[in-house]
């Protein structure tokens, strides 16, 4: 078994190998490298385990590094799943390791696996994150009493107030709605070219749906496909949008699109506990999953703690909720690309 780095040459090979492999996911896809190198800045490592000729295990890595927050190996930044994905426990270990060297050669603070299922190999893990993922019904209407009864009186409300939704091809829309939710949040905006990039690279496995009220946007998500799973990803609305119960139908219409594609799994992603996206996604009847992120300390002496909960950045996410739209746009992505 050899361990090599991704190429041009294999990136329909590796892609492939994601498709079939159970551990894979849609964050283990070869068009991230160009996503993330080319939108944030970042060099990105994609390794994988060869025998006899053929991939059998995949570790997409990326470094990122800033004055702010550090520097750090990450499989696989920006993204809230990562990790190994093989078809072999000597795949792994080998994966593994390298990555490790890899850790020490670069001298970063640590390396962190993104795993989504713990990996078994005793390294500390932090249970900061939870992901909420769900079965769905090929009924519409058993979806839609399985949500429970407060939920729904919300989806309901939405559609009585007229509300539709849309399928956009451009990105311009939803960044709007985006932008202006992240900086109520007191978050730091993605730059543009980061949406523009993700539509172009992963094609229809990448789609925004807009949900309008009398013809005029008011929330906006970008959606990823992958096998039988659809994971809403990147989403918000205007001031607008909480009275007309807007997140509450985009979701719910993000379900009912998806079930008609022939989807299974819906995985609303990941929250931290205690916050206000993961009481939203407790309120639709789905039960918290731990994210067993492990990491291995390099230089850093304890595990990091780069999240909005912090009290350190406690002053920062109040001031920043203040900002102008146009100003969060204009700074916001500066930051945002060293958060990794």
């Amino acid at each position: 078994m050899q361990i090599k780095v991704l190429d041009e040459n294999r990136e329909g090979e590796w892609d492939a190998f994601v498709e079939t492999c159970p551990e894979a996911g849609f964050f283990h896809k070869a068009g991230w490298k160009r996503v993330v190198e080319q939108a944030l800045g970042h060099p990105q490592t994609f390794l994988y385990a060869e025998a006899a000729g053929r991939i059998v295990g995949v570790l997409p890595l990326g470094q990122v590094k800033s004055l702010l927050f550090g520097n750090a190996l990450i499989s696989s930044p920006f993204c809230v799943y990562g990790g190994v994905a093989a078809e072999s426990p000597e795949a792994r270990q080998a994966l593994e390791a390298y990555a490790v060297r890899m850790a020490h050669e670069l001298q970063v603070d640590y390396l962190e696996f993104r795993n989504r299922v713990a990996s078994g190999s005793g390294r500390p893990t932090k249970s900061l994150y939870v992901t909420f993922r769900k079965t769905l019904d090929p009924n519409p209407d058993q979806n839609m009493n399985a949500v429970p009864r407060k939920q729904r009186a919300m989806i309901r409300k939405g559609i009585a107030a007229g509300l539709s939704s849309v399928i956009d091809t451009g990105v311009d829309r939803f960044y709007d709605a985006y932008a202006e939710s992240v900086r109520n949040l007191g978050t730091p905006v993605f730059p543009k070219r980061l949406f523009i990039l993700l539509k172009q690279v992963f094609g229809e496995a990448c789609e925004i749906l807009t949900v309008e009220y009398q013809g005029r946007p008011v929330a906006s998500v970008m959606n990823f496909y992958f096998r039988d799973q659809v994971l809403p990803y990147y989403g918000g609305g205007i001031e607008q949008a909480r009275d007309l119960k807007a997140n509450d139908f985009m979701y719910w219409e993000v379900m009912r699109r998806a079930v008609e594609k022939g989807v299974r799994v819906f995985d609303f992603g990941r929250s931290k506990e205690g916050t206000g996206s993961y009481r939203f996604k407790t309120h639709w009847g789905f039960e918290p999953e731990p994210l067993p992120y492990e990491y291995e300390l390099v230089r850093a002496g304890k595990m990091p703690d780069i999240n909005p909960l912090n009290p350190k950045y406690r002053l920062f996410v109040a001031a920043w909720r203040h900002l102008p739209v146009p100003m969060s746009k204009l700074v916001g992505p500066w930051i945002a690309r060293n958060l990794g």
